[in-house]
């Protein structure tokens, strides 16, 4: 079977030549680039045989967006706010057992690592907005083939295909 016989069978948007063991090319990224114009709703990515987004479903997910980067930077203010004090509180210790220290740090930790998870999805979730602006939104970042309607409304801030970040699971 021929490279573009494999390529239409399999809807890949850059057909990879093995030369030699170890070593790819390709003559194109498989990263979807911003369109140039705006697209309708109707030409977001769909997989085969998904219905195509409709306005109501692109502003579902637009506003489904918003709230979630709104809900993220309040979650990040409070977390800042707990750290704050904990870290005011923290002190020399003078007078504490090993026990209230080590419960502290503990606190410390658990809050910066809430506010560092609540960052990462804040990011995720504006590159998902600029995504949907640019008309790339269902478009898989590594494959460039549609990641697919259902699971963009079950996770909006996707940028993966499920293949390939089953491949990525599988690599760490």
């Amino acid at each position: 079977m021929g490279a573009a016989q494999v390529a239409e069978q399999t809807g890949a948007t850059t057909v990879v030549a093995k030369k030699t063991p170890g070593t790819a090319t390709a003559a194109t990224s498989a990263v979807p680039k911003a369109r140039v114009a705006a697209v309708e709703p109707g030409e977001l990515a769909v997989r085969p045989g998904e219905d195509p987004w409709t306005p109501e479903e692109v502003e579902e997910a637009r506003s489904e967006l918003l709230s979630e980067g709104t809900r993220l930077r309040d979650e990040i203010e409070s977390s800042e706010a707990s750290l704050v004090g904990l870290m005011r509180d923290s002190g020399d210790g003078a007078g504490d057992d090993q026990a209230d220290t080590g419960a502290k740090n503990i606190t410390r930790e658990h809050e910066l690592a809430l506010a560092a998870n609540a960052r990462e999805m804040l990011i995720q979730t504006e590159r998902a907005l600029e995504r949907l602006d640019a008309g790339t939104y269902g478009l898989c970042e590594n494959c460039g083939n549609p990641i697919g309607k259902a699971r963009m409304q079950a996770f909006p801030r996707a940028t993966l295909c499920v293949e390939c970040k089953q491949k990525q699971e599988r690599r760490y």
